[in-house]
């Protein structure tokens, strides 16, 4: 990879880390996991930068998002065959359960929308993230590689998963 590739790469991963991070904060609730989860995620990314080729129509959040959504996925399948860890509770749960960017909720608000957004699949995990983010819904069936119809329709039945979780606790 040339010096100016490289530099590329370390510019665009210092722009979309916190992409990165929120990927991570969602697929692990212990921070060693989600160190560990980034670091491979970045590892992935270096690999994949020599065949990124940037596209007109396409962004660079989506390449992203791509390779970071299917490394935590595949991260989370490797940890779940493993024994669970010890769930983290009290401060450090609330503390970590804060959003990134806004003080709005109450840390206990937030403790709960995490713990549903845990119980759902790994698939309605990326969901979520992305209408987080404000992914509008073509991009998010380019990320996910399906049609925005259908993005409507999981974006849809997760909602509504998280409403009835919501609402039982």
């Amino acid at each position: 990879m040339s010096a100016a590739s490289s530099a590329e790469f370390v510019a665009a991963l210092h722009d979309y880390q916190p992409l990165v991070r929120r990927v991570c904060r969602l697929y692990c609730q212990d921070a060693d996991d989600r160190q560990d989860l980034f670091q491979e995620i970045v590892l992935q990314l270096w690999r994949a930068w020599p065949r990124y080729v940037p596209q007109p129509d396409a962004k660079l959040s989506t390449w992203l998002y791509r390779i970071a959504l299917n490394v935590a996925i595949s991260n989370l399948r490797q940890r779940t065959r493993r024994p669970a860890a010890v769930g983290l509770e009290g401060e450090e749960a609330a503390y970590l359960m804060q959003p990134l960017d806004s003080g709005a909720y109450e840390p206990e608000e937030m403790a709960a929308l995490y713990r549903a957004i845990d119980r759902l699949s790994d698939v309605d995990k990326a969901f979520v993230l992305l209408y987080l983010e404000d992914r509008p819904y073509d991009e998010m069936a380019d990320i996910l590689g399906i049609t925005q119809n259908n993005v409507r329709v999981k974006m849809h039945r997760v909602q509504e998963k998280l409403r009835k979780q919501l609402v039982h606790t």
